[in-house]
């Protein structure tokens, strides 16, 4: 199948070594999402977050994780049940690569693995010729986490969207608007430690520029879930801009640029970035 890789990344316009690891990464997303297909997943999860909008709907920045979610709670569930699945699809593709679990320090709703593998070598299966991988170390490796809440917040809606590379195949995921709540929870709720996430914001962007109306009953069960919102009360839009507003006061946006910058091709996009900005398009 690495005639369909090399089609694939002829989709990408890769002038340096970066856009090449980046566009390898992406493919090696979609072959991993088709043998989750395969394995009949999304009869139980769907998929979401910033790869599943760079994938189905366009979304101009590159995203490094997968994010997907139960569609209701199980404790019992076990992603290790799909991994012959996954590397079976990937080595159908011509892709040398593992899945293997994380371990949790702590008791978590999240599981998480990662598919590896070292970096030269994929590129070397579906790139013809070694001036295009200048500048990669041998022992380089690629690194893919993807992770599933096992206990997701109720009131999301779904849809189905379909792909037709590297085989046709079809993905349940969060509708644009259960998937906006879930980026307003991160913009709200994630707690950076030394790094602030500018991709949240980078997303945020992109959502007001489509006029996305977020799901609010799901963005306050999600809110529930994290305690930062009383189950008693009812979120409604005006709060939520309210919320933002005070969050934005917190955000270094000059590190928000810094952390989004390897994954945009135009900077320009970050140059109005800060608080002022922010709370003007929000209201």
């Amino acid at each position: 199948m690495t005639s369909v890789i090399q089609s694939m990344l002829q989709r990408y316009e890769c002038k340096n070594t970066e856009d090449y690891k980046n566009a390898l990464k992406e493919i090696i997303q979609e072959v991993a999402l088709c043998g989750l297909a395969r394995g009949d997943f999304f009869k139980e999860a769907a998929f979401y977050g910033g790869t599943a909008l760079r994938i189905f709907y366009g979304l101009d920045r590159f995203s490094e994780d997968m994010d997907f979610s139960l569609c209701s709670p199980d404790p019992a569930f076990s992603l290790s049940k799909y991994f012959t699945f996954l590397e079976e699809e990937l080595a159908a593709a011509g892709f040398s690569l593992t899945v293997e679990q994380k371990t949790k320090t702590k008791e978590s709703a999240v599981q998480s693995a990662f598919i590896k593998g070292e970096t030269l070598i994929q590129l070397l299966k579906i790139v013809p010729s070694q001036p295009l991988v200048a500048g990669l170390q041998s022992g380089e490796q690629i690194k893919i986490k993807f992770e599933i809440d096992t206990n997701p917040p109720p009131l999301a809606s779904y849809e189905t969207k379909y792909a037709l590379l590297p085989i046709p195949y079809a993905v349940k995921m969060y509708d644009e608007a259960s998937l906006f709540a879930g980026k307003l929870h991160a913009v709200l709720c994630r707690a950076w430690k030394n790094r602030v996430k500018g991709r949240d914001f980078y997303d945020l962007v992109w959502y007001l520029s489509r006029g996305t109306k977020p799901n609010l009953p799901h963005l306050q069960k999600r809110l529930e879930q994290s305690e930062k919102w009383n189950p008693d009360e009812t979120l409604t839009l005006p709060i939520l801009k309210e919320m933002l507003c005070e969050r934005f006061k917190e955000i270094d946006f000059e590190a928000a640029k810094k952390d989004v910058r390897p994954f945009i091709q135009d900077e320009r996009k970050l140059d109005l970035w800060s608080a002022e900005f922010f709370t003007a398009i929000i209201n």
